[in-house]
């Protein structure tokens, strides 16, 4: 899972919304980081999901 950072930049993971709304087996996750510091909330970024074969909306979790 994400681990700890000693300055501002920590990892998060991202999960595809529609994948998990269709209820297809698998998921889509990516891995990024992030500025904790001047991005308080949760990321939402457009990503490729390779199940679905098309870019959807990843959110963070956790």
């Amino acid at each position: 899972m994400a681990k700890k950072a000693k300055g501002n930049r920590i990892q998060v993971i991202m999960e595809c919304t529609e994948h998990k709304a269709s209820g297809m087996p698998g998921t889509s996750r990516y891995i990024t980081t992030k500025n904790r510091k001047n991005t308080s909330e949760r990321l939402e970024l457009k990503k490729y999901n390779p199940v679905l074969k098309k870019v959807t909306v990843h959110k963070e979790i956790k």
